[in-house]
């Protein structure tokens, strides 16, 4: 054990856990935003909250056992990257370049910022959108606002203190929660359709499968994950209060709750707004969202007038959240790749090759929202690239959460190796069985 110890200390060149991840009990651990928690934040943005209100009124309450099937499945993805960045101190593309050929490395990274970019084209589209439901102003311009805003506000001001003031934004989805309990729902029905699968396989249902799970378990979120947990030292360590000593049990443990408690949060959400969706939309004859205003009549039981304007907050507050999210995880990916100074809490000129691909990745997201794909089709469009590219990556992370050689006496049990191995391959299956179905 004291040769792997010696291992994981030269691996990472630095303490491997945060210096604040003492006990899973500790004041200061869950009295802050933890990686897990941003991350499950993030996984609720845009592109999500159009594709859970989509399969609500498009199928009304049957895919609602999507939901707590995808739970375990996310929650075993994300603590695997976790787990990689916590005990060797390293974000996933330096991992993967460590330890895996240089050609895995570049598909990997290319999947992950292709999947990013179209992501934050995306959830832009989006954004401006929902403003035209309040503000009369064109959708070009609301756009190119946006994408100015957030990659100002990520190369200015450090993410950590950023997050914390959007993740109150974020508060506004818990309408959809709220509508639950005011619009005329189904509880018998929604019951039976969580727990009873109703799985017709034609062509259109497969594709929603493949867009839900593609939004709940998106390629970003593995390399954000990671990235964070390395990140979280960065602060600690630039107020000089790093601490390294060797893992120990309750830092995974506290590790696995801060997933947990964000995968949770991320796939109830999704809950809500498909139940939503269905008990007002779908059961109105509204089975097709084709824009801003479709989707917000989902908030009208509980809005009333105001349900443009609430639905226009939970976009913003989720967008200005994840938008930054998919660019960092690019940055980090790329910097990861080439060895690159990276983080967010570094200034611009500290980091100017990892900045650079922030301000790129934007620009491109920013010229595809000029090709003429409709805001909300371009959602959906977002999350299934997302579960087309997510097999891959999630296969990477499987075969290396369980490398003992890189991990030692931490690497993945054989549950978590279990779970996440099905993971892999439901996502895999899922465009094979678009391909076939009719």
């Amino acid at each position: 054990m004291a040769r792997e110890r010696k291992h994981l200390k030269n691996l990472s060149g630095v303490g491997p856990h945060h210096p604040v991840r003492k006990n899973i009990r500790s004041s200061g651990y869950f009295a802050r935003l933890g990686p897990g928690i941003v991350t499950g934040a993030a996984d609720d943005d845009p592109s999500g909250i159009g594709t859970y209100s989509q399969a609500g009124a498009s199928a009304g309450y049957t895919m609602l056992w999507a939901a707590p099937l995808l739970l375990p499945l996310a929650y075993a993805t994300q603590e695997a990257c976790a787990r990689l960045a916590l005990v060797t101190g390293k974000g996933l593309a330096a991992i993967i370049k460590a330890r895996m050929p240089r050609w895995i490395l570049v598909l990997a990274v290319m999947l992950v910022a292709l999947a990013n970019t179209v992501n934050i084209a995306a959830d832009l589209a989006s954004m401006a959108a929902a403003l035209r439901l309040i503000v009369p102003v064109d959708q070009t311009v609301g756009v190119i606002g946006f994408a100015l805003l957030i990659a100002v506000s990520e190369i200015v001001v450090p993410y950590h203190r950023y997050s914390k003031v959007l993740r109150w934004l974020c508060l506004s989805l818990l309408a959809y929660v709220a509508v639950m309990f005011v619009a005329r729902v189904d509880w018998p029905l929604v019951l039976s359709s969580t727990v009873i699968p109703r799985i017709n396989l034609t062509k259109t249902t497969v594709e929603l499968l493949i867009a839900l799970a593609g939004t709940t378990i998106s390629p970003y979120l593995f390399f954000w994950q990671a990235a964070e947990e390395v990140e979280e030292r960065n602060v600690y360590e630039a107020a000089g209060e790093v601490q390294t000593p060797e893992v120990q049990t309750h830092h995974v443990q506290s590790m696995r709750g801060d997933v947990f408690s964000g995968m949770l949060t991320g796939v109830f959400i999704m809950f809500a707004i498909m139940v939503t969706a269905a008990a007002t939309l779908h059961l109105n004859g509204i089975f097709n969202i084709n824009s801003a205003e479709d989707a917000a009549k989902a908030l009208s039981p509980i809005a009333g007038p105001f349900a443009g304007l609430l639905f226009l907050l939970g976009i913003l507050g989720v967008g200005l959240l994840s938008v930054p999210v998919l660019a960092g995880s690019t940055a980090y990916a790329v910097a990861e790749t080439f060895g690159w100074r990276e983080s967010l809490e570094l200034k611009p000129f500290q980091a100017r090759a990892f900045y650079a691909v922030i301000i790129a990745s934007m620009g491109v997201a920013l010229l595809l929202n000029f090709i003429g794909i409709p805001p909300f089709y371009f959602l959906f469009l977002a999350a299934v690239l997302n579960g087309l590219s997510a097999p891959v990556l999630m296969a990477i992370v499987w075969w290396l959460a369980r490398d003992k050689r890189l991990l030692g006496g931490w690497a993945s049990g054989k549950l978590s190796q279990t779970v996440l191995g099905i993971a892999c391959l439901a996502m895999a299956v899922l465009p094979v069985l678009w391909l076939v179905s009719k």
